[in-house]
């Protein structure tokens, strides 16, 4: 909802050369925008807005934190963009909007795609035992990713070897 609200605020502007239309609604383009988008295309392991501050603000002088929020904020309400809480506190954002499952670290709090396809026949199923309309569903997988597994494992050989 909050989304949408800030869609709406933000895409109320006058028309002019530099623009074009995102589902019908006429958004201006900046150079801020479309290197979050660019940025975030680039990458599947779907950084928080902090992490895309960071990497940004060298490459584009005088950009704030609050630009990149309501950047992320348009984006993820016209669709270009998916904004995912997987509990950490955290907001991530993924530049792949389609479909597809994604696996979270219990450790480190890496959130990283799985390149299997959809089930979209989960979605069927579901709609078998719900009175409503379902039109989707997400996925999240949650365990120990590979980078942590190999230094439990690591950390558990040099223990072995010194008892």
């Amino acid at each position: 909802m909050l989304d949408r609200l800030l869609y709406l605020v933000y895409t109320k502007i006058k028309i002019k050369n530099n623009s074009y239309f995102k589902g019908g609604d006429l958004l201006k383009r900046s150079r801020q925008r479309e290197a979050i988008l660019t940025f975030l295309k680039g990458r599947t392991d779907h950084p928080t807005a902090d992490v895309i501050y960071q990497h940004l603000k060298e490459e584009i002088p005088g950009l704030s934190p609050g630009t990149v929020y309501r950047n992320l904020a348009l984006l993820s309400a016209t669709g270009e963009i998916s904004r995912l809480s997987v509990g950490d506190t955290a907001e991530h954002y993924d530049g792949n909007p389609s479909p597809h499952y994604h696996f979270f670290c219990n450790h480190c709090g890496a959130l990283e795609d799985i390149p299997m396809p959809v089930l979209t026949d989960l979605t069927t199923l579901a709609g078998q035992f719900f009175p409503g309309h379902i039109e989707g569903h997400s996925v999240y997988f949650h365990g120990t990713c590979q980078h942590c597994k190999e230094v439990t494992e690591n950390n558990l050989q040099k223990v072995q070897i010194s008892s």
